[in-house]
């Protein structure tokens, strides 16, 4: 009888792991979309020629994809560390690449390609350079300019700023801020002209709350001359920080010179962006954990769930008995930060022991 009872379990053990398995290949597409970073739309073009060679373009859209993902997860400071990157290191980066569209228009090869990189290896490359990359998260925001000419005593709101009318000309693809202007209503109008002196203390929640929007930046553009002082009230995650910067000898009215001023705030208010987003590669925090293995599809839900969280490095099984799956996993960030991440996701453990359970 014990024999019996020993073959029932290890056949169970075995449909167990033989559901899992069918279970990853039918979520195989998602997993590794989990386990990437995705650059779409590359596009390029180049005459075609005797010699052309069309696997020497498409490994010109690797660099072009991986330049773009670059920009979008390092800081500005950081960014110039990633400057000598060879063909092979990229090509090695690469976990799928797909032709979007190809096309001859008048001699001329036209090409469109979408890149997928392996996170893991990413975070290693930002690991071994000292950079701490940063979530490729997209975000609306509100975004309210005001320029304070304290030379001519005057405020320019809406369509009367160049800054205002061009704001949303200068965009990147790299971007993540998807900056929403509002329209140009009368009584904001007023509203903004009666604080005029007092536009540095005001909350500006009367304009903002119309756009069904928390988070916001309000830019403050005091001009004496042709030095500038910007003040930014930025409110991001239900937190308002304040960022100063300086401009010498920079005419706002001069169109050139305007839209290196949207250039460069655009830049500041992407990198506190990423800073908010960051993943800290040098923190690699080990969980054991012990989950109920009993329920197929629970088991797949819950590995699903790690498979999509950015800020697991790695996890697997390292061992099993007849009742629960032993994962080890591999955090970037605190204890905390991994129980607050699961709650929202609803899942509680405890945490009395060494080996954490899943409740």
């Amino acid at each position: 009888m014990r024999f019996n009872i020993k073959i029932f379990n290890y056949k169970r053990l075995y449909i167990h792991f033989c559901f899992l398995a069918l279970l990853n290949i039918f979520f195989s597409t998602e997993n590794i979309q989990a386990k990437t970073f995705s650059i779409n739309d590359i596009e390029i073009s180049t005459p075609f020629e005797i010699n052309f060679n069309k696997n020497k373009i498409i490994e010109e859209g690797f660099f072009q994809a991986f330049d773009r993902l670059i920009l979008s997860i390092v800081q500005t400071k950081d960014q110039k560390k990633l400057g000598k990157i060879s063909l092979s290191q990229v090509k090695g980066m690469i976990e799928t690449f797909s032709i979007k569209k190809e096309k001859f228009i008048n001699e001329i090869y036209y090409l469109s390609l979408n890149v997928s990189f392996n996170k893991k290896k990413i975070l290693n490359l930002m690991e071994k350079k000292n950079i701490f990359p940063s979530l490729p998260i997209k975000k609306n925001i509100f975004f309210l300019p005001i320029i304070v000419d304290k030379n001519k005593d005057e405020i320019l709101i809406f369509s009367e700023s160049y800054i205002f009318n061009n704001w949303n000309s200068y965009t990147q693809k790299y971007h993540l801020l998807n900056y929403i202007l509002p329209t140009e209503d009368l009584e904001d109008f007023y509203l903004i002209k009666k604080n005029i002196k007092n536009l540095e203390s005001y909350n500006f929640k009367k304009i903002i709350q119309k756009y069904n929007l928390n988070e916001y930046i309000i830019s403050i553009i005091f001009k004496d001359n042709n030095d500038i002082k910007v003040l930014n009230k930025i409110n991001i995650n239900q937190k308002e920080d304040l960022k100063n910067v300086n401009f010498i000898n920079l005419n706002i009215y001069n169109y050139q010179e305007a839209d290196k001023l949207i250039e460069r705030l655009k830049e500041l208010y992407e990198n506190y962006w990423k800073n908010k987003n960051e993943i800290n590669t040098s923190v690699k925090l080990p969980l054991t954990i012990s989950v109920n293995n009993t329920d197929n599809l629970e088991i797949s839900k819950f590995e699903e769930i790690l498979n999509n969280m950015d800020f697991i490095y790695d996890f697997y099984i390292y061992k099993f008995n007849n009742n629960d799956n032993f994962y080890k996993i591999i955090f970037n960030g605190s204890p905390n930060h991994f129980l607050k991440i699961m709650k929202d996701k609803n899942y509680e453990f405890d945490i009395q022991n060494q080996i954490w359970t899943l409740k």
